[in-house]
């Protein structure tokens, strides 16, 4: 394939554009181009005569093979796209196909920094989300971490009613929504400020972005939930995973470090919810066997603000996990007597270097109880030495008069 070369021309949603000499000339000379559909009506009547056009569609490899059959005719490919082509944009898409291609790039506005200026607000401080084509992970870590002004690229999915309809859900719901609708289209440009209620109800015309005014919010938060402030199931006190055992455990998954966590036997979501709050970085999975527990897990992240925690109602031992996102860290809340299995399990996806914690019950009343049976902290060494996992020294921990619990903790070598 002969070298490529793309230029990578920004440009808003004017129906007029306005570029600068010396990208009229590369325009006048230019053989191939590309860009959205939206693009090539805007652009269409200042292309040469006889060019052709590449629609830039999912999915992208198709257009990607597009532009190598074109490098052997024409080595440069003019490429047209939306405001800042480097700023979440198609430069960056073009930067990791084409590694060894050159590039060169004329940028304009982006969207965001277009309505900030319509808006006459400054936007040094803005923490900038992309929800175009992604999921809603960055978009909860700049909520639960109280970002006082959040800058969101939309797109026909992550609309401004859904933003609003999530922050609402979940509690957020001291930030005034801006919407910028069609910016630098004098024709249709469209900004207003409304509250989430207001956003929730409404549609936005496409294309649209917007930026969350939060100044009031306040910066704090709890070390430690209460357990008390929990959903709990059937109203079971025991059935919740205490609130300094639940710190000393995240401490103990080294969450800091860690990308993917997953909580099985997830119960009321308590430990999930927890790490959620506190390492918002986090993408956490919990898993839980019983289908009641599903309304009081969503209850609990509602109650305290905890978005984008995937439950999966199911018995974790016999689960098809290759959707999952592979983990890096695991707590074992619950194992119906399948420990060695569900470790088994997930020693074979985890990241190398991943570690595993259970908390155990260990007295001699509670081996009584179990009939004679391996207690959990029996299968948990039998398990680390088949696998060949690391083990921790265990810590032993005694909150109140009830039976002591031992931390356990192991990492896969």
């Amino acid at each position: 394939m002969s070298h490529l070369r793309f230029i990578v021309i920004g440009i808003t949603d004017a129906p007029h554009p306005w570029f600068p000499p010396e990208v009229m000339e590369i325009i006048k000379e230019g053989k191939v181009f590309s860009g959205g559909k939206r693009h090539h009506e805007i652009v269409a009547p200042l292309l040469p005569e006889g060019a052709e056009w590449i629609d830039i569609t999912v999915p992208l490899e198709r257009v990607f093979n597009a532009y190598r059959l074109r490098s052997n005719a024409a080595k440069t490919i003019g490429v047209f796209a939306s405001g800042d082509p480097l700023f979440f944009g198609f430069a960056n898409t073009l930067k990791r196909e084409f590694p060894e291609a050159e590039m060169k790039v004329f940028p304009t506005f982006n969207s965001l920094q277009m309505l900030a200026h319509r808006l006459v607000m400054p936007y040094h401080d803005m923490r900038i989300v992309s929800l175009t084509g992604r999921p809603w992970q960055e978009f909860d870590r700049a909520l639960i971490e109280r970002a006082p002004k959040i800058g969101v690229l939309t797109d026909k999915e992550h609309t401004p009613a859904a933003i609003a309809q999530r922050m609402l859900e979940y509690g957020y719901t001291y930030y005034n929504m801006c919407v910028g609708e069609h910016l630098g289209n004098p024709e249709k440009e469209r900004v207003t400020t409304l509250t989430l209620e207001e956003a929730a109800g409404q549609e936005f015309a496409m294309p649209n972005c917007v930026i969350l005014d939060g100044q009031t919010v306040e910066r704090t938060g709890i070390f430690g939930i209460p357990d008390s402030s929990f959903a709990l199931l059937n109203g079971r006190e025991k059935m919740i995973t205490k609130m300094p055992i639940r710190l000393l455990t995240l401490q103990a998954l080294e969450l800091p470090t860690k990308k993917v966590l997953w909580d099985i036997g997830a119960c009321t979501g308590s430990v999930s919810i927890e790490a959620r709050l506190l390492f918002p970085h986090l993408h956490v999975e919990a898993f839980e066997i019983r289908p009641e527990c599903e309304a009081i897990i969503h209850e609990n992240c509602r109650r305290h603000g905890a978005p984008g925690i995937e439950v999966h109602i199911t018995d974790f031992a016999c689960c098809d996990i290759a959707t999952c996102k592979i983990c890096d860290a695991v707590f074992i809340g619950g194992h119906g007597g399948k420990l060695k299995e569900m470790m088994a399990k997930v020693v074979r996806v985890m990241a190398p270097g991943g570690v595993i914690v259970m908390n155990s019950v260990t007295t001699p009343v509670v081996e009584q109880m179990t009939n004679h049976r391996p207690s959990s902290h029996q299968l948990w060494d039998e398990a680390c030495r088949e696998l060949g996992l690391r083990q921790e020294p265990p810590m032993r921990v005694v909150i109140d008069d009830h039976h002591p619990i031992v931390i356990l903790k192991a990492h896969l070598r």
